[in-house]
């Protein structure tokens, strides 16, 4: 309810010139209570304003006192507040402008609630400005108008009250301030609500949600009633059949209006109302054509609800100056003549004539709208026309009435051209039309009298008074509505601007004429307001119908109950409110016996005690039957943190608003409901502990504990630290090392003994890892030592759960890893044929021995690896020190790998200088401990450098090969040193498996560091088959899967418990590329279609792509093609383009990327594209005559030359050059377009003499081109064979999902539906 941000409402107008100041835009969320929370304020600042200016506006904006809140900055986790009487400008406090948003959070001052300010008028303006009721609500008296534009907002205690001129706002839903300004118009024609009143709503018949007339009954109740300043309107838009979303559509008043009498006509048939809308808005007037050789007239009569007035004459320079003029120029006839002559019945030849309308009968309500939005045929784009166009606040409309046609009728016979129903008729039949039957529908003509009696009465009842301008500020894009009405009951004016009421005088009614008081020049509205009038309602003034609004004494019956009924509910939302407002409502955790951690919220009221509290939440968390309600109790927690903060010892009794600083909307720590044993004592925390989780390592078994929490205090040494971990681990504190965890593998030593934990970085909540076994670890340098490896490792191990193939070729019974190593010698043997020996890390692998009793290779003691390792990396130039295991620089047979046991595989990471990647494989007779303990085989790779050591890395090929999906890129330049990347593998239980066969999932712990193509070599025992020949699935949510391609990228993106799919299927080596391939079927109703996944590699021509694919093709999809009659051809989404000849090479010609895509083509003779300078366009008939078009036709044109195109076209088509018409297609192909559309909607025949200019832009194959005979005539349809048509079109569009063949982004259309909402079509976008 509070300050509500109306972005449509509300256009931020651009900077017009480089001089005005830029302005800072700023929304505040107002957390102070539960009911502002989920609202914003906005304001929009020039940037020169000073912080102590901003908290002014804000106060302002909100309602509340100045000084008595903050604002603090709203995305970012410091929440101190700015300085309330900072001279300091925006632009020098951080705030950023120009329509960048800065987001605040206006918080509690000192623990309190702001003090709400005193209402007064909702604008706080005096009554002689006029910025009260436009737009913005203005800062000093600035214009509204003028382009400082911001979202009114209002306070959610403002809106308790009634403004002070007794009317009731309206709630802007989002965009809705158009529905607000005819709702509030309605509200005030004092005939209309009388009789929507008299209406009564009968229940039985009729659900009252959908009830549009009850919702309008309600609504006029709550507004003339309420005690409120502005209510709701999401009721009547229920009623409407609208959703949330049509909130944020904008529409325009004037169709509104049509759409909602539609409506209500419909609602109201068979009632006393039924012609309710006729009788007050229907007016009738004439269309006529007048013979001026003659005098002989044909004419039509038509009803209006409004009458649209031009503010410009279409091609001039000069606006209408006034409302008179333009109904003048509405009425004003023109001639027919030249070649425009009109065909006379009565003179059976074509004449000069006179066309026009005239006024036959006004309403007794006239609404005439101000046709402000206009189409700019130079820019093609909507405008809104500002000139100023004055409008009285009498109206005589009596010299625009048809005297002639009050008179008594002609002699002469008139026939209705107009109708093709009416047939003909008489001038007397049309008068006698109006003098009986009509009369009593109409504002004017009420009784049957003579005719001249007739024509005296009119002139004396055709004074109109104003009484309502709806007003639009803004552009054509978009803005926002606001009314000016006034109160037929004491006569003053009011603006009706969303939730604000004021009162306005007839200054602000003059300001809403537009223009300025300049000339009235082409360019003046340019440079005029953008606020100005778009509809005006005039009333006729007759005595003897001008009605008074109903008072609530003189309410219906069935209106009183209904003031009762809502009275009665404005009165429980009151109640609600202030236990609302008393409660406090903050997060609840609590570790569940059974359940685990549970998170809710608790809703206490400010009243109730901590003991009252603890009961509400160990009722609310399930605890009864598991734990005694004496072995819970509440503390103050920090759930992000995990963080205890304090307990409530001997504070029972106190009140839940006290305990917790009382009642905000949210606050920034939580609570935990803690759970004992019955034989256990809670342990008190006390506010300024800190907590620790201390995790014991354990160098020898290489294991890390689960934490064990201590609280200790930040003034605190390390000597007296140590201590305390002693007393609660048993460890010795003299051998003691203690590693503090300050985030993310940020590890830090904490030696100095004198030191604080608060100099050391110690916070709320803190994760230390300690070691005491007084090792000669702790005698090397900390990075160096095995503690900091260990703690590195498991920092950056994750847990995954891998799914392995169904018809997986082998177990692991029967291949062991160091079999996969014939796969891996290989693999590198395959890398060194493409690039220099000198490229690649040699590295000495241990010797392996296979374990008879295991089936697995299992990784030997890492300290004896890791000393293997560094000996290798630091031999010179990367070399191995032990020649007999270099890697021979000359090509190697497959058989000399396989052979080659010493030999590991070298895997390539081109991401960054400082990784490199290399797998290790050693065996040993036994598992080895893990970091979390288990008991587990485990292989052990090593990757990455570390910091400020080691060689520069170069790389011959970086750039050729960064982000490749090769499987085997170039190996960079040895290190100085590397670490081991972990890998552990081990079954699924079956909590962990995809809900699938536990044998074929592994749970997989490994370190995010590895690049995908080391995850894969390890992988490859447990998927039987060489890394090269399966596929990495990515598992997202909604079981969506995306290949991992990127094989020299890590799994740093992948957290704990990912998911991963192994698919067989061979992967992609260097230069690589995995292609879709599509068959373009350009005459098929589908012309995409499927056909295979295959691979193409950089360097092959477009022929040998062809020759791999053809069998593929025969063998998958029963495809025999010769070579010669199939193309490749480029795929942009479903539209063919540039056609691939045989000799282009991929990346070198054609640039190719991952899960590329393109077409296929079958031809029916051998190609004819052998250049690249020819250009393939396809090219359909379409024949008028039968209202057909033919299939599609390929034409290869030598040039870009239109000409030519012709001459293609007509030796096809037989159609002969001079006859020959053709026009581009719109949209993507196919193209497709209506035949009732393609006649006229198509830019055929551009004045252009090459095909690569505007408006065609033909420079690639694939284009479509239309062609016909131009002296081919149209096929004459009449009305049902063309409805049909038209059935036919839309079902034919609609599968082809080409509905609409082109068109720029439409406005969503406003409807209002009758049987509670939009019917859901399953084609519509």
């Amino acid at each position: 309810l509070i300050p509500t941000l109306h972005y449509s409402d509300y256009v931020l107008l651009l900077i017009h010139n480089a001089a005005e100041e830029p302005r800072v835009l700023c929304i505040i969320q107002d957390i102070t209570s539960a009911k502002t929370v989920n609202e914003r304020l906005t304001l929009n600042l020039p940037a020169s304003t000073t912080l102590a200016k901003l908290y002014e506006d804000v106060a302002h904006k909100a309602g509340y006192v100045n000084g008595t809140f903050d604002l603090a900055w709203g995305n970012t986790p410091d929440m101190t507040p700015l300085d309330h009487n900072s001279e300091m400008s925006l632009s020098d406090s951080e705030f950023e402008p120009g329509g960048k948003r800065n987001f605040l959070q206006l918080t509690d001052k000192d623990g309190e609630q702001p003090q709400i300010a005193s209402v007064t008028d909702s604008s706080g303006l005096d009554d002689s400005s006029q910025e009260r009721f436009i737009g913005p609500l203005p800062r000093d008296g600035s214009a509204g108008c003028s382009g400082d534009y911001s979202s009114p907002s209002y306070s959610y205690s403002s809106i308790l009250n009634k403004s002070d001129t007794g009317y009731v706002g309206l709630v802007n839903q989002a965009m809705t301030c158009y529905l607000n300004s005819l709702l509030q118009t309605l509200f005030m024609t004092p005939e209309f609500r009388n009789a929507l009143y008299n209406w009564e709503f009968e229940e039985s018949e009729e659900d009252p949600v959908t009830s549009i007339p009850y919702q309008l009954q309600r609504l006029f109740v709550l507004l003339q009633t309420s005690k409120k300043r502005a209510i709701e309107t999401t009721d009547v838009t229920r009623s409407f059949g609208w959703d949330s979303s049509e909130a944020w559509q904008q529409h325009d008043i004037q169709e509104l209006c049509r759409v909602m009498f539609d409506a209500l006509e419909q609602k109201w048939k068979q009632t006393e109302q039924a012609d309710l809308i006729n009788q007050l808005y229907q007016g009738k007037l004439k269309d006529y054509v007048r013979c001026l050789e003659c005098g002989y007239e044909s004419w039509r009569i038509d009803t209006y609800l409004d009458i649209p007035l031009v503010i410009r004459p279409f091609g001039s320079s000069q606006a209408y100056g006034s409302v008179e003029e333009a109904l003048q120029a509405f009425i004003q006839p023109e001639t027919l003549d030249g070649p425009n002559q009109y065909f006379c019945e009565r003179c059976k030849k074509k004449c000069d004539a006179r066309k026009g309308l005239r006024f036959l009968h006004f309403p007794y309500l006239l609404t005439l709208q101000l046709k402000r939005f206009d189409f700019d045929y130079t820019t093609m784009h909507r405008i809104k026309l500002n000139d100023r166009m004055t409008f009285p606040e009498e109206l005589d409309m009596s010299p625009f009435i048809d005297v002639e046609d009050e008179k008594s009728p002609q002699t002469e016979s008139c026939t209705d051209s107009g109708a093709e129903n009416e047939g003909s008729c008489h001038s007397d039949q049309m008068s006698n039309d109006f003098s009986t039957d009509d009369c009593v529908d109409e504002g004017i003509c009420l009784d049957s009298t003579s005719s001249s009696e007739r024509m005296l009465k009119p002139k004396s009842l055709l004074t109109f008074e104003l009484f309502s301008v709806m007003v639009h500020s803004g552009s054509a894009a978009g803005g926002h509505y606001y009314a000016c009405i006034k109160s037929f009951s004491d006569g003053q004016w009011y603006s009706f601007n969303d939730q604000h009421v004021s009162k306005i005088t007839q200054d602000d009614i003059r300001k809403t004429y537009g223009g300025s008081s300049g000339s009235r020049g082409y360019y003046s509205s340019a440079f005029a307001s953008s606020t100005n009038a778009y509809m005006l309602i005039y009333r006729l003034k007759d005595p003897s119908r001008n009605a008074k609004c109903l008072s609530v004494e003189d309410f219906p019956e069935h209106i009183k109950k209904l003031v009762q009924k809502e009275k009665e509910s404005e009165e429980q939302e009151k109640r609600q409110r202030e236990i609302e407002r008393n409660t406090c409502k903050i997060k609840l955790f609590c570790m569940h016996p059974v359940k685990m951690m549970m998170e809710s919220k608790l809703e206490v009221h400010k009243d109730k005690t901590l003991r009252e509290a603890t009961e509400m939440a160990y009722k609310l968390m399930e605890l009864e039957g598991v734990v005694p309600l004496d072995c819970c109790r509440l503390v103050k927690y920090d759930e992000f943190h995990e963080y205890l903060e304090r307990s409530y010892e001997g504070e029972e009794d106190t009140p839940m608003g006290v305990l917790l600083g009382g009642v905000k909307s949210s606050y920034m720590f939580d609570l935990l409901l803690e759970t004992r044993q019955p034989d256990q004592v809670f342990q008190p925390y006390k506010p300024g502990e800190v907590m620790v989780k201390v995790h014991v390592v354990d160098l020898k078994n290489e294991t890390i504990a689960t934490p064990v929490s201590v609280r200790a205090y930040l003034n605190q040494t390390i000597t007296e630290f140590k201590q305390l971990i002693s007393q609660a681990t048993g460890l010795p504190a003299e051998t003691m090392r203690v590693v503090l965890e300050r985030c993310y593998n940020d590890l830090r030593l904490l030696y100095v003994p004198n030191k604080t934990l608060k100099a050391e970085g110690f916070f709320r909540s803190n994760k230390v890892f300690v070691e005491s076994s007084g090792s000669t670890d702790h005698q090397v340098a900390f990075t160096d030592s095995l503690l900091w490896k260990l703690l590195d490792r498991h920092g950056n191990t994750i847990r995954l759960l891998v799914l392995l193939p169904e018809q997986s070729p082998g177990t692991l019974a029967n291949r062991t890893l160091c079999q996969k190593q014939q796969h891996q010698g290989s693999s590198a043997s395959d890398s060194q044929k493409s690039s220099d020996a000198s490229d690649f890390e040699h590295i000495e692998s241990p010797t392996q021995e296979a374990d008879s009793n295991s089936s697995l290779c299992v990784a030997a003691d890492n300290r004896e690896l890791e000393n293997r390792i560094r000996a290798t990396a630091g031999s010179s130039g990367g070399a191995s020190s032990d020649p007999d295991n270099h890697f021979a620089c000359e090509e190697r047979s497959d058989s000399e790998v396989n052979n080659d046991r010493s030999t590991s595989s070298v895997d390539s990471d081109i991401l960054s200088s400082s990784h490199s990647s290399d797998t290790l494989c050693n065996a040993d007779s036994g598992p080895i401990q893990l970091a979390n303990g288990l008991d587990s085989h485990s292989i052990t790779s090593s990757r990455r450098s570390k910091a400020h050591e080691g060689k520069k890395e170069t790389w011959d090929t970086a750039e050729e090969d960064s982000g490749t999906d090769s499987e085997y890129d170039d190996n960079g330049k040895s290190k100085a040193e590397a670490q081991y990347l972990y890998f552990r593998a081990e079954p699924c239980s079956q909590d962990d498996s995809f809900g699938r066969d536990t044998q074929k999932c592994l749970v997989v712990h490994v370190d995010k560091r590895i690049t995908l193509a080391a995850f894969k070599q390890n992988l490859e025992p447990y998927v039987g088959v060489t890394s090269t020949q399966f596929k990495v699935f990515r598992v997202y949510a909604n079981n969506q899967e995306f290949e991992s391609v990127r094989l020299n990228e890590t799994l740093s993106s992948f957290s704990d418990d990912n998911k991963i799919t192994i698919r067989l299927g061979r992967a992609l080596k260097k230069g690589e590329y995995r292609v879709k391939v599509y068959q373009l079927l350009v005459n098929e109703p589908e012309p995409c279609k499927f056909l295979v996944d295959t691979v193409f590699a950089k360097g092959m021509t477009v022929r040998q792509s062809k020759e791999e694919l053809l069998p593929q093709l025969k063998e998958q999809c029963k495809l025999d093609l010769s070579i010669d009659r199939v193309r490749l051809r480029k795929k942009t989404w479903k539209n063919p383009g540039t056609v691939f000849l045989d000799y282009h090479v991929y990346e070198e010609d054609i640039s190719i990327s991952s899960n590329w895509e393109v077409f296929l083509e079958v031809l029916n003779e051998p190609e004819k594209m052998k250049s690249m300078s020819q250009l393939a366009v396809l090219t359909r008939r379409w024949s008028p005559a039968t209202m057909k078009l033919g299939p599609f036709q390929e034409v290869i044109l030598e040039s870009s030359s239109v000409e030519e195109l012709k001459e293609k076209l007509s030796e096809i088509s037989g159609i002969p050059l001079e006859n020959l018409d053709f026009a581009k297609g719109r949209g993507t192909f196919p193209c497709d377009i209506s035949v009732l559309e393609i006649h006229q909607d198509l830019d055929w025949n551009p004045k252009v003499s090459t095909l690569n200019v505007w408006p065609l832009y033909i420079c690639d194959d694939g284009a479509v081109v239309f062609y016909r005979d131009s002296t081919e005539e149209p096929m004459e349809l009449s009305e049902e064979e063309r409805n049909e048509l038209m059935k036919k079109e839309s079902s034919r569009l609609l599968k082809t999902g080409h509905r609409v063949s082109y068109s720029p982004r439409k406005e969503k259309a406003l409807k209002i539906y009758l049987d509670g909402g939009p019917a859901k079509d399953p084609g519509q976008d």
